[in-house]
């Protein structure tokens, strides 16, 4: 028995109650205890807390390593409830005061030394969290991978990491990757499913074991546990945060042994840590760092040759095949080029007729509420920013967001990425020391708008953030206003983006009234007709609460389209406010405009293929909302391929009439058909116009432009780039072309 304490009287009488017990007893004094175990290592160790360092007594039994696993029993000369709770948190097995009948004393220690404490790590299982130490957690992997090489079943292996744990190390110290691991592991227990075995390793990653599943099973159920942690508040070390769980996973049948799965989960932990999209990543070979994915010369090449030739191919698929499909079954007796006239002519009349009609229900759209139905929460503002990009404008957009009107805690988080620092950081620096409002927010690694909005998703402290491009200056009350959607049970609003450089060019005097079009027209009446909206990627306000389980996908070029998709799909409500302003950056050149139409287009695509017959087969929607996704996701893709049909049906029937001037151009059916398709775009012009913001209402010159250069060029630019996106989307040229800011010289107020 080992009696630590500082000489005197109550050691002597400490030592006098353990011998006359029948123990054995040697002393060390505070300090020495490490060397005096190594000389004679007890069986039990007694401390005396003199001058209340139990405390410190406790941290330098355990910190030996013969010490962790002995009996500790603290005598303590004030028994206070408090105290005895920190010692026994502290490490101490058991605390008695001074005036503990010897007998009492001794039974304690008989009773330690009959039941030997055990470390967390060398129990087979935590007993409170249920998790494997590593060391068990590795030999349950063994058997798995053997039983994958004996009878070739199913299993996975997961790590899941956490991007904010640095942060929180630094913050709180190294506690919390423990702490963090038990609190994912708690998540992991309450959904249950096909996880029956958790651990952890030396960094405090979570590990799972799912053995016996196949590959889909495998990754729906990390995708359930992924998005219930994103939707948890946290406490970890006394401090309410969210955390974004990394997760990497890895087949057992394609690692060799339990060191390879670790090491090729641990790979696509960071592969996933660095989108922070929820999304469990599959562990792929380019993801070691000997074998990071290398550009291909040769297919890279082919990929540029098949681009350059992309309008060729259009007319070869879009012209070309259809032309010869008409006249070779003309041949064999079908006339099937007359009823694809007919087809075309009756798809052209339904475009024009759907534009009408979202016209005639923006002007019914659903007003704002007059009031919240709750008081104004903390609300956050979240600006994406790629500083190159943007560093003639983000000075300007920062200070408009300071002007900002609204009655309780606003912050502004402005997350960044740039590949190299920029004298406009030390201002942006400047900005936030006399404004605490404002916090930076480097995110390094990102290469997308939505690696930076999922950052600052787990940062911002409002309850609902707004989500802005760094060109954007919302009108002072947006916030105010977004609010009283979002009290009244909505969770996204969209809101008005307007044009406010509309003067520097022709293309962005273009595409102020198109953006009149679509967001004072269309948003609203589409939200109206199918009953939801969508968020447009800018001036949008989330609650945070969905926001932080949905995230953004940065491998989709719209991923707002995306996140809106995800969030309907979860039951999410989403309303669409033409009076709730923000004032952006229009494109000023034709091939800038290409660039941002072309990701546009390509994005919807995406979006379409991704979510249209998942959507159509889903409870989540009702039948008026099916008919709306149709429209969106499927017929938006079927129109600009089925306008381009009229030249292989007009060369059908010039072929079939013995040339084009035997054809005749006056049926009255398509004449008619021809004049209300044109006048569509009449209709949205002047419901454009009456919609539109104050000062662009005065600019009718603007809208008379539009609809000439919108008839004659602009809806077959917009088609032309639509046919185009569906090439690169089957040659996988998905490269963001980021759409450059024109300075604020550049910039006149209209």
């Amino acid at each position: 028995m080992l009696a630590v304490g500082t000489p005197g009287p109550r050691l002597d009488q400490l030592t006098r109650t353990l011998v006359s017990t029948g123990h054995e007893v040697s002393h060390a004094a505070p300090g020495d205890v490490s060397r005096q175990m190594r000389q004679s290592p007890p069986d039990a160790i007694v401390a005396l807390d003199d001058a209340h360092d139990g405390l410190d007594l406790i941290r330098e039994v355990r910190a030996v390593p013969a010490g962790r696993a002995l009996p500790l029993l603290v005598v303590t000369s004030d028994p206070g409830p408090v105290g005895v709770a920190d010692m026994l948190r502290g490490g101490a097995d058991d605390c008695v005061p001074d005036s503990s009948d010897p007998v009492e004393l001794s039974a304690r220690i008989e009773a330690k030394l009959r039941r030997v404490p055990v470390p967390v790590e060398n129990l087979l299982l935590d007993p409170r969290t249920g998790l494997y130490s590593q060391p068990h957690f590795l030999g349950e992997l063994d058997r798995e991978l053997k039983r994958v090489d004996d009878s070739r079943v199913g299993g996975v292996v997961a790590m899941v990491g956490v991007a904010e744990i640095a942060a929180l190390e630094a913050r709180l110290g190294p506690r919390v990757r423990r702490e963090v691991a038990e609190r994912l592991a708690g998540v992991a227990e309450k959904l249950g499913g096909v996880c029956d075995r958790l651990g952890w390793d030396d960094e405090g990653h979570l590990l799972m074991l799912m053995p016996g599943v196949d590959e889909d099973t495998a990754r729906d159920e990390l995708q359930k546990f992924a998005n219930a942690v994103a939707g948890t508040r946290f406490v970890v070390a006394d401090e309410n945060v969210r955390l974004t769980p990394a997760i990497g996973w890895t087949p057992l049948a394609d690692c060799p042994d339990r060191a390879q799965a670790v090491a090729n989960s641990r790979n696509a932990v960071e592969e996933s840590i660095r989108h922070r999209d929820l999304r469990p990543v599959k562990y792929a070979a380019w993801m070691r760092g000997s074998h990071r994915r290398r550009r291909r010369p040769l297919a890279t090449a082919l990929r540029a040759l098949l681009s350059a030739l992309s309008p060729i191919l259009v007319l070869l698929f879009g012209v070309g095949i259809p032309f010869v499909f008409y006249q070779q079954m003309y041949e064999l007796g079908w006339d099937v080029g007359s009823a694809a006239y007919w087809v075309v002519v009756s798809g052209l009349v339904l475009s024009a007729a759907m534009i009408v009609l979202e016209c005639l229900f923006s002007l019914d759209a659903k007003p704002r509420p007059e009031r919240p139905a709750q008081p104004y929460p903390p609300a956050s503002a979240v600006i994406a920013a790629y500083l190159p990009n943007e560093a003639a404008t983000i000075v300007d957009t920062i200070e408009s967001f300071l002007r900002l009107d609204y009655p309780n805690e606003l912050e502004i988080v402005l997350a960044y990425n740039t590949p190299h620092p920029m004298p406009v950081e030390e201002t942006l620096r400047e900005m936030a020391r006399r404004d605490p409002r404002l916090v930076l927010m480097p995110v390094a690694g990102s290469t997308s708008k939505a690696q930076n909005v999922n950052a600052a998703v787990t940062r911002v402290r409002g309850e609902f953030v707004g989500i802005f491009d760094a060109d954007h200056h919302p009108v002072p009350d947006a916030f105010q206003h977004a609010w009283h959607w979002l009290s009244n049970g909505y969770d996204v609003v969209q809101g008005h983006c307007v044009i406010r450089n509309g003067e520097s060019s022709w293309v962005s005097k273009l595409v102020g009234v198109e953006f009149e079009a679509i967001y004072a027209v269309s948003h609203p009446g589409r939200t109206r007709l199918y009953t939801f909206g969508v968020f447009g990627g800018s001036n949008g306000f989330w609650r945070t609460d969905l926001l932080a389980r949905t995230r953004m996908h940065g491998t989709m070029l719209t991923e707002d389209i995306d996140s809106s998709m995800r969030a309907l799909h979860e039951g999410a409500r989403i309303a669409t406010d033409r009076t709730l302003i923000s004032r952006e950056l229009a494109p000023t050149t034709l091939k800038a405009l290409w660039n941002q139409r072309s990701r546009w287009a390509q994005g919807w695509l995406q979006v379409s293929l991704k979510y249209l017959w998942r959507g159509l087969r889903s409870p989540a929607f009702t039948a008026r909302q099916k008919a709306g996704l149709v429209v969106l996701l499927g017929w938006r893709e079927i129109q600009p391929w089925l306008t381009l049909q009229i030249l292989p049906v007009l060369l059908y029937s010039a072929w079939r009439a013995g040339g084009v001037d035997q054809l005749d151009w006056a049926v009255p059916v398509c004449l008619l058909a021809t004049l209300f398709t044109l006048s569509a775009g009449l209709v949205q012009a002047l419901f454009a116009w009456r919609l539109a913001v104050p000062e662009l209402r005065r600019r009718r010159a603007w809208f008379w432009r539009y609809l000439v250069v919108s008839t004659f060029f602009y809806s077959h630019f917009k088609n032309i780039v639509a046919r185009q996106s569906l090439l690169k989307e089957v040659l996988r040229d998905r490269q963001w072309r980021v759409t450059p800011r024109p300075g604020e010289k550049a910039v006149k107020r209209t």
